[in-house]
């Protein structure tokens, strides 16, 4: 399979690249902001697995320039795209009261506006059959249990899940199903940033390997589900 995944320089994104990748078939391109950690990642891919086909790309999905830089290399590498993984974004914890607008356009740029511009962008170049799978949070899972602090990050996540119901919709004449895994904690230094006291029972590659299972073959199963995976809240 042609595999793109954003945020894959660190926790479950970039253990869910080093989980494709054992399998010799697929053909991945991981996007993040850091290149060091691009770098990194690809280093530690080769040794596992040399004959692996992980390409690395340094892309902001919410500012970088999708038809010079995106779009050309994702059609030299792969040519078409049969599993999307967003899984950017970040993080701020801060108590509501204090949390600017500006901090609330931060998350609503990295966690559902880089998103959409990637989605519109890559739309074109999947196949029938092909699956669009968004990482969202428990923090915006309605009914879920919710923490001070972080008001704008629930709210990105949550503005995630109902763009994911609603293109499943807009994308069932293409065959193109859309999903949503709700993540609870898995032990990242995202999970650190927002609650520094908390050991999770879930490590970050064990959340990495269920992404990458789910992104494979989800899709025959759900559309336009968002799915809660958490042990624990958080």
């Amino acid at each position: 399979m042609n595999i793109l995944l954003s945020g894959a320089s660190s926790g479950v994104g970039f253990e869910a690249v080093i989980e494709l990748i054992a399998n010799k078939h697929h053909k991945i391109i991981a996007l993040a902001r850091s290149e060091e950690k691009l770098n990194k990642l690809q280093e530690i891919a080769f040794a596992l697995n040399p004959g692996c086909s992980l390409s690395i790309l340094k892309f902001d999905i919410a500012h970088d320039n999708y038809e010079n830089i995106l779009i050309p290399f994702v059609k030299e590498k792969l040519g078409t795209v049969d599993v999307l993984i967003n899984n950017a974004g970040s993080l701020i914890n801060k108590n509501f009261m204090q949390t600017t607008p500006l901090d609330f356009a931060e998350m609503l740029q990295n966690n559902f506006l880089g998103h959409i511009n990637m989605i519109q962008h890559m739309a074109p170049l999947m196949p029938q059959k092909s699956h669009i799978l968004n990482i969202g949070s428990m923090g915006g899972f309605q009914g879920s249990v919710k923490f001070p602090g972080l008001a704008a990050y629930s709210a990105s996540k949550a503005a995630l899940h109902t763009l994911t119901e609603c293109l499943a919709i807009e994308f069932a004449d293409r065959q193109i199903a859309v999903n949503c895994l709700a993540l609870g904690s898995a032990q990242t230094e995202m999970l650190e940033k927002a609650f520094p006291e908390y050991q999770s029972p879930v490590l970050a590659f064990e959340m990495g390997k269920y992404i990458a299972d789910f992104a494979l073959s989800g899709h025959k199963f759900f559309n336009g589900k968002i799915i809660p995976v958490a042990h624990t809240t958080p």
